[in-house]
């Protein structure tokens, strides 16, 4: 039987890693996700402001309390949320250096604020059994740090994700929804700060 050679078909290319912009199904999952995270601190914070309406400022264990350690590590959490934000740009124009730099940026800055928080909660002259009050801080901030550390892991996956190359400017939504979480994290640090380090002071 003659055997008619045939062609060798031509190399199909790579198919790309994730999908384009908002075409990624990750997307109403972050937004699922942050609503309702969003809602558990709304509950929390709101059980706050009763108890302080409720009985007043002597609830408070401390009238005034100190920012020393809390207030910078306020900046560091924004520092960071705009690291990322830097970071996030350089992939989406190209910019590999920038975007890994921020990246990284980002993730080292998390790492710092929960390392403050821990001495931030080390420095608190009431424990989570005192009061309902330090029930509520350390429920609230706890919470809160745990959202980090996930911020963190979640970044430092995307970052290992982006030595490897799996992003470009077209196809980086992984790394768009990750900035989304920390950002939501970072915002709902303003929320926490203020309620328990600002709020006395107006309460008292």
């Amino acid at each position: 039987m003659l055997e008619v050679a045939m062609p060798e078909a031509a190399a199909a290319p790579a198919l790309p890693i994730g999908a384009s912009g908002r075409n990624s199904v990750g997307w109403p999952g972050m937004l699922c996700l942050i609503a309702t995270e969003s809602s558990l601190f709304a509950y929390l914070l709101f059980s706050y402001y009763y108890m302080a309406l409720q009985h007043g400022p002597e609830w408070l264990p401390e009238r005034h309390p100190s920012i020393a350690l809390a207030g910078p590590n306020t900046l560091v959490l924004l520092a960071s949320s705009a690291a990322v934000w830097w970071g996030e740009a350089g992939i989406k124009h190209a910019r590999r250096g920038q975007h890994l730099i921020g990246l990284g940026a980002g993730i080292a800055l998390g790492v710092t604020f929960l390392v403050v928080q821990g001495f931030e909660w080390k420095a608190k002259p009431f424990r989570l059994d005192t009061s309902s009050y330090g029930s509520l801080f350390f429920t609230v901030t706890g919470f809160h740090m745990a959202h980090v550390l996930v911020g963190v892991l979640v970044l430092a996956t995307v970052f290992l994700w982006s030595v490897l190359g799996y992003f470009s400017p077209r196809h980086h939504a992984r790394m768009t929804i990750a900035s989304i979480y920390w950002h939501f994290v970072d915002v709902v640090w303003l929320f926490v700060f203020s309620t328990f380090y600002l709020s006395p002071w107006v309460l008292a």
